[in-house]
């Protein structure tokens, strides 16, 4: 595996553990609950006010995207690293 691999890997390993860890789903999950609050209980003059609250959602979508991201670049890698295996393998026992 190379390096920038490895770094893969480690990346997607936190970011799992991110996305399964309870307190960081109930803070997104507040978080998120908060900012559409003041989105939809924004008059329509708080023009700045509903476009900050919905860059904010906006980050917080992309935050938890990228952590999945991350995970699939992961299982990838290591699917490929098994799949590999298995080839020299086979390779060898014939």
């Amino acid at each position: 595996m190379s390096q920038t691999d490895e770094v893969l890997v480690e990346e997607g390993n936190d970011a799992e553990v991110l996305l399964e860890h309870p307190a960081f789903n109930r803070s997104i999950d507040s978080i998120v609950e908060t900012t559409f609050q003041t989105f939809v209980n924004s008059q329509y003059t708080e023009k700045e006010e509903r476009e900050n609250s919905y860059g904010h959602y906006r980050a917080l979508v992309d935050l938890v995207n990228t952590l999945k991201q991350r995970v699939i670049v992961r299982d990838g890698i290591l699917t490929k690293i098994v799949r590999d295996n298995s080839e020299t393998e086979e390779r060898m026992d014939h």
